[in-house]
C-alpha cells in the first residue's frame, strides 16, 4: 500500500496502538480452537438429536473454515511478539483451514502492496461474481475449492517462476512448507482409513465444506464494490457487525483500518476506528446490508475494462 500522505492517526496514537501484546491473542486462539473441539464432539454424539449434531457440525466447520481469520494475522505477525511464534501459529492455522501461511505471507504482501488494482493485486486473478449464478458459486466455495485444487497442483509441482511475489530464492521454501502440509494431510487420512473412523472425512473435510460459505460471505464483503485504485479510504470496506463475528475474523472487518495501517495488532484495530471511519468511502453497518448492494448491481463489480 502506498504511504498515506496525510496520516489518519496521530503519531502518539499509532505508536500506543502499535504495541505487540501475547495475551490477546493466546485468548483469541485458544477460544478458536474450543470452537472448532466443541462442535466437533457435538457433531460425534452419535446418539444425539440429529438437529444439535449438525449444529455442532456447522459449528465446528464455521471453526475451522474461520482459521483463515489467525492465519491471516500470524502472517502479518502481528497477533504475538514474536516471529517464531506468529510463523507456528500461522502454519498450524493454515493447515486447519486449508491454506499454506509460508506461501500466503508472500500472496498477501502483494495483496497489501497493490490493494484492489487490477492486473497487480493477485486477489482479482480470482473469478469477480458478476452474475447471480457466479455469486452463489462463489458464496458456496466452489471456486475456493477448485482454486485451491489448482494452486496446490502448481504449488506441488507447476511452474513458480511467473509468480512476481514468489523470488527463485523462496520457491524451495514454500514447496518444502507446502508439501510437509499435504504429508500431514495424507498421514490422517491413512489413519482414518486403517482406524475405519474417516476422521479426516468427518472431522475436517466435512466440516470445512459446510463452514466455507460463511467465510466467503464475509471476505466477498471486504473489497467488491470499492474503488479500483490505491487509496487505502475507498479500495476497501469496513463491516459493522456483530461481537461473535469480530471475534471469529480476529477484527478483520475492521478491514479498512487493517489495510491503511496493517502494523497494527487484531486487538488494536477496534481503537482505530474511531480516528478512522470518517474518512471512508465504505464504512456499512452489517453484511446483509453490504450483500443487498452487491446483488442490485452484480455486473458493477467487474474489473474496469
Amino acid at each position: 500500500m502506498p504511504p498515506i500522505s496525510d496520516p489518519l492517526l496521530e503519531r502518539n496514537a499509532l505508536a500506543s496502538l502499535n504495541q505487540l501484546r501475547n495475551g490477546p491473542g493466546a485468548l483469541r486462539l485458544a477460544s478458536h480452537l474450543l470452537t472448532v473441539v466443541l462442535g466437533g464432539v457435538v457433531w460425534a454424539q452419535q446418539g444425539w438429536p440429529l438437529a444439535l449434531r449438525l449444529a455442532g457440525l456447522l459449528i465446528c466447520g464455521v471453526g475451522l473454515a474461520t482459521s483463515f481469520a489467525p492465519l491471516h494475522e500470524c502472517c502479518h505477525r502481528t497477533a504475538f511478539r514474536g516471529r517464531k511464534l506468529n510463523d507456528a501459529v500461522a502454519w498450524m492455522a493454515g493447515l486447519l483451514s486449508f491454506y499454506n501461511s509460508t506461501y500466503y505471507r508472500r500472496y498477501h504482501q502483494w495483496h497489501h502492496r497493490y490493494t484492489h488494482q487490477p492486473g497487480l493485486d493477485p486477489e482479482l486473478n480470482d473469478p469477480i461474481p458478476t452474475t447471480v449464478w457466479a455469486y452463489l458459486l462463489e458464496l458456496g466455495g466452489w471456486n475456493w475449492w477448485t482454486g485451491k485444487l489448482a494452486g496446490y497442483r502448481q504449488l506441488l509441482w507447476g511452474d513458480l517462476s511467473g509468480l512476481p511475489y514468489l523470488s527463485p530464492e523462496l520457491i524451495p521454501q514454500v514447496r518444502r512448507s507446502v508439501r510437509l502440509q499435504f504429508a500431514v494431510y495424507l498421514a490422517l487420512a491413512l489413519t482414518s482409513l486403517v482406524s475405519g473412523t474417516g476422521f479426516l472425512f468427518w472431522f475436517w473435510l466435512l466440516p470445512l465444506v459446510v463452514g466455507q460459505p460463511v467465510l466467503r460471505f464475509l471476505l466477498l464483503a471486504e473489497h467488491s464494490g470499492c474503488s479500483f485504485s490505491s487509496d487505502g479510504t475507498e479500495n476497501t470496506r469496513t463491516t459493522l457487525t456483530i461481537w461473535p463475528v469480530r471475534w471469529l475474523m480476529w477484527n478483520m472487518p475492521f478491514h479498512a483500518e487493517h489495510h491503511l495501517y496493517p502494523s497494527l495488532p487484531f486487538h488494536a484495530l477496534p481503537a482505530a476506528h474511531g480516528a478512522i471511519a470518517p474518512h471512508l468511502s465504505h464504512c456499512d453497518r452489517g453484511y446483509l446490508a453490504v450483500h443487498r448492494q452487491l446483488l442490485a448491481n452484480l455486473p458493477a463489480l467487474g474489473l474496469p475494462a
